[in-house]
């Protein structure tokens, strides 16, 4: 029988205190509150489309600025990723996807790599300084993937290929991330091992 591959970390500093449990083979499912509204959104498509069951409880300086709470939920999730996917033996490692939403297109590539490393092009400079429900700046999104892939050990590249609204860009960048973690940590039924000629990732 395959070891569940989950993970629950707790992580408290003096700006914010994060609770998360992430279940790698689950349906789904998302319980997700991190007292930013637009952060809860993303991290709920992502919990989605990657097929990921994933409980978050967050709180922190928000009335300073949310920057802490959101890159200090970024980086547990990265943890709780690295530890759920364990020696990540039989798995495909590799993943890419390409999601819409209505006129932005995304493009996210995921190598499980054990290498920490994150491309990310195509945002404006409008985007980045763009509040995104009034309280989420654009820069935001580029530093939470920059965050996950540091700390889960991946090897991540994201364009955003074109894109108006940014609630959309933003929106298509989290899916398409989630798409391509989802085959990259899903089971490959030929492979035999860890899918690395280094025998480790």
């Amino acid at each position: 029988m395959t070891t569940p591959r989950t993970a629950t970390i707790t992580r408290s500093t003096s700006e914010s205190s994060i609770e998360l449990t992430i279940n790698l083979d689950g349906s789904g499912t998302a319980d997700i509150s991190t007292s930013v509204p637009f952060y809860d959104h993303m991290l709920t498509a992502f919990a989605k489309h990657s097929v990921t069951d994933l409980t978050i409880r967050a709180t922190g300086d928000t009335h300073i600025d949310v920057h802490h709470t959101v890159e200090d939920t970024a980086i547990v999730l990265g943890q709780a990723i690295r530890q759920a996917l364990g020696t990540k033996e039989g798995i495909v490692r590799y993943g890419d996807a390409m999601c819409p939403l209505d006129e932005a297109l995304a493009r996210a590539v995921v190598d499980c790599s054990g290498r920490p490393y994150l491309v990310h092009e195509g945002e404006s400079e409008a985007f980045a300084h763009h509040l995104i429900g009034g309280h989420f700046t654009g820069s935001l999104v580029r530093h939470v993937f920059e965050s996950i892939a540091h700390h889960a050990g991946l090897t991540v590249h994201i364009d955003v290929l074109r894109g108006r609204d940014p609630h959309h860009i933003a929106e298509a960048e989290f899916k398409a991330f989630a798409r391509a973690f989802r085959t990259a940590k899903s089971f490959d039924p030929d492979m035999r091992g860890i899918p690395s000629t280094k025998g480790a990732l």
